[in-house]
């Protein structure tokens, strides 16, 4: 099965033992955005004294070799715009996220609580705790 992971669970998964073992054998994709908004809150992390520079940079290494596939999508801006305009979101920035789910047909896996609740109709954006299989 394939997931599209957005930064919000990169980044945890850059700081985490695990990794991106937490979200199994998934086909792991996200939009080129993902890779800069992770990075973004790597560097502020490290501007702002929460992580030291070596951690920083070892999970800024992660972030560049990760397993997680660039899928470029061709339709994905277009499908972006009118998931913001649905939702009323000023920013594209979760949109893409999103539509980029909503293209290849697969969850989207987000610890964006927002972003969670914003797009909780479409029936395919969830938390990595939602994946796990129920006892």
């Amino acid at each position: 099965m394939t997931l599209v992971v957005d930064a919000t669970v990169a980044v945890s998964a850059l700081a985490s033992a695990d990794g991106f073992d937490v979200l199994g054998d998934e086909d792991l994709v996200a939009p080129a955005l993902m890779w800069s908004e992770a990075r973004s809150t790597l560097h502020l992390g490290l501007l702002n004294g929460k992580v030291s520079p070596e951690h920083a940079a070892a999970q800024h290494e992660r972030l560049e070799t990760c397993a997680v596939r660039r899928a470029d999508e061709p339709r994905l801006g277009r499908e972006a715009w009118k998931l913001a305009e649905e939702f009323g979101w000023g920013r594209t920035y979760d949109a893409e996220y999103v539509a980029l789910a909503r293209l290849l047909d697969c969850k989207l896996v987000t610890l964006d609580g927002p972003l969670r609740r914003g797009a909780d109709r479409l029936g395919f954006v969830v938390t990595p705790d939602e994946l796990a299989p129920t006892a």
